[in-house]
């Protein structure tokens, strides 16, 4: 019986977190601004064809900033929450997804 009431305690523990969490999970919290566009809440990727790349992430997730577009090319920079980036060759930023999926 006591092995049955923890079950259902971790359960309801569980079930009340999921029910917390935020339907925007996938993105982060925030503004990011690149080369003076600016995203609210963001997810993903965000490219510009202006250089340099300029970052500034007022999100509370770290960014990346890559080499290509579409994300793709090197890892030149993280970013992270509360600084800015100048990368000369950027021409893309990643907004990880804060749950790791």
């Amino acid at each position: 019986m006591k092995r049955a009431m923890k079950m259902l305690g971790a359960l309801a523990a569980a079930a009340t977190v999921a029910v917390a969490v935020p339907q925007s999970a996938l993105a982060a919290g925030g503004v990011l601004v690149v080369n003076g566009t600016v995203y609210e809440n963001p997810q993903g990727c965000y490219e510009s064809e202006l250089w340099p790349l300029r970052v500034e992430n007022r999100t509370d997730q770290p960014v990346i900033i890559f080499s290509g577009p579409g994300c793709s090319g090197e890892e030149l920079r993280v970013v992270f929450p509360g600084q800015h980036a100048v990368a000369e060759f950027g021409q893309s930023v990643s907004v990880p997804d804060p749950n790791g999926d």
